[in-house]
């Protein structure tokens, strides 16, 4: 069943606040009556010196109640004949106090003889219900919305807090009770600038065409000012409507990406792991996209066609998605080795006079896997087998090489040094082809820099 809403219906209709507006004109009325508001007929210069005045005193910008002590008569009549005007809301002189689920109980503190203290004289926060135009504004709205549309609990921004009482003031004078309150600290960046819905980077399809996935950025939205004791910060829907509460940080909290690419990765390994779902399918093809983009500047290098290269992504995420941000990252990271063949691979040996010549035994021994045999567990079988005869025994021009300078030589030769998955997964998501060709060629390079570094020395 459908919630009720704007484009829906439903019992509380209407949903436009633009429908409304008669609603909130018959209760600005109702208050009128019953001496909780006034009808302000001063001009906007008079109220722009008025603030002046006072902001040089350093005081607050607050009204002074001039309209106060416009006999009723006169003020509807001159509302009746279209004079320009506003209505306030007459604030009493103690305003009330609260419970708010997040801070307690919140109100004017007092004096040391106990009483409230009292408001500054000629200094009143009447706040504006309607306006000139007719419409409400936030403060008259939001309380006449709540009530009639059965609100409960309303959690909002902690900067609304000193709005809180006004709001409490019309309940009371409309013989409402209140709805529960909690104010939660504010989004910050992290030079601590407040965001807003104006913020770009805060835009939903942003995050949606960079590949966050759903169930991370509610994760991360979710933990904003929010501690619980799970001892995870990975917790998928079900996880946080059972654990949810209002135990929020007080204070504003620092909205740092980090945290969304921590989550990330944890999505990325258990969509991995599972190896199917749409999540996992999703992935998959859109790393595919962006890295088919990314290919279309490489074209003489590329390794594999397209459904090839889908395999390999698959398989490459299997083992890597620890690592994975968004798509353009998991590219941006592998491409250079596992989608193209890196024209700068081999422009700096690998350094290591261990290797001596045993580099073309090295692809001797992974020669003689078989192609349908070509998997982790042969190579890593191969690996050891190789490492060990080439550490203890030397053949007729070459010295022994120990195992590192074997491995040292393999991430050379296959990677350019780049680092990433074991050499074992990388042999296997690269293929047998493709890693016996950069071996063969990277042994070529290496006897050529040994060709020349003799013939310089000699």
């Amino acid at each position: 069943m459908e919630s009720p809403g704007p484009d829906i219906g439903g019992p509380y209709g209407p949903y436009k606040q633009s429908e409304r507006t008669s609603m909130y004109q018959s209760h600005a009325e109702k208050l009128l009556r019953s001496g909780h508001a006034y009808r302000c007929f001063c001009s906007t210069e008079r109220l722009k010196s008025l603030a002046k005045g006072r902001n040089g005193l350093g005081l607050s910008s607050d009204y002074d109640r001039t309209c106060t002590s416009l006999p009723a008569g006169e003020s509807e009549e001159r509302a009746s004949k279209g004079e320009q005007h506003v209505v306030r809301l007459k604030l009493p002189e103690v305003p009330p106090t609260y419970t708010d689920l997040v801070y307690g109980v919140v109100g004017q503190r007092k004096s040391k003889e106990g009483a409230h203290a009292p408001r500054p004289q000629l200094s009143f926060e009447d706040p504006i219900l309607i306006k000139s135009d007719g419409h409400p504004t936030y403060h008259l709205a939001n309380v006449v919305d709540d009530h009639h549309m059965g609100i409960t609990h309303v959690i909002r921004a902690v900067e609304w807090m000193p709005s809180t009482p006004k709001h409490i003031v019309m309940y009371n004078a409309f013989d409402w009770k209140p709805p529960t309150f909690a104010h939660v600290g504010l989004l910050q960046d992290a030079s601590r600038q407040k965001f807003s819905k104006r913020n770009l980077a805060l835009d939903l399809n942003s995050f949606r065409q960079d590949g966050i996935f759903p169930e991370a950025l509610v994760n991360y939205v979710a933990l904003f000012g929010w501690s619980h004791r799970l001892g995870v910060d990975q917790l998928n829907l079900q996880d946080l409507v059972q654990n949810f509460d209002l135990k929020f940080t007080k204070g504003n909290t620092i909205a740092a990406p980090n945290k969304l690419f921590h989550l990330q990765k944890h999505y990325a390994q258990q969509y991995a792991e599972k190896e199917e779902g749409e999540e996992y399918l999703a992935m998959i093809d859109k790393v595919l996209a962006v890295a088919e983009e990314h290919l279309q500047a490489h074209p003489e290098s590329r390794i594999y066609s397209t459904s090839e290269l889908k395999e390999r992504i698959a398989a490459l995420l299997n083992v890597d998605a620890k690592n994975y941000t968004t798509p353009l990252q998991f590219v941006e990271r592998n491409a250079h080795f596992f989608f193209i063949e890196p024209r700068d691979k081999y422009r700096h040996g690998p350094n290591d006079a261990g290797l001596t010549e045993n580099t073309g035994r090295i692809a001797d021994h992974l020669k003689a896997i078989l192609p349908e045999q070509w998997d982790e567990l042969s190579l890593r079988e191969a690996f050891d087998n190789m490492a060990n005869t080439l550490s203890t025994e030397s053949g007729p021009n070459s010295e022994k090489a120990s195992r590192a300078s074997v491995q040292h030589f393999l991430r050379w030769a296959l990677t350019g040094g780049r680092p990433g998955p074991t050499l074992i997964l990388t042999m296997s998501i690269l293929g047998r082809d493709v890693s016996l060709k950069r071996i063969e060629d990277a042994t070529a390079v290496l006897e050529k820099m040994r060709f020349e570094a003799n013939k310089r020395s000699a």
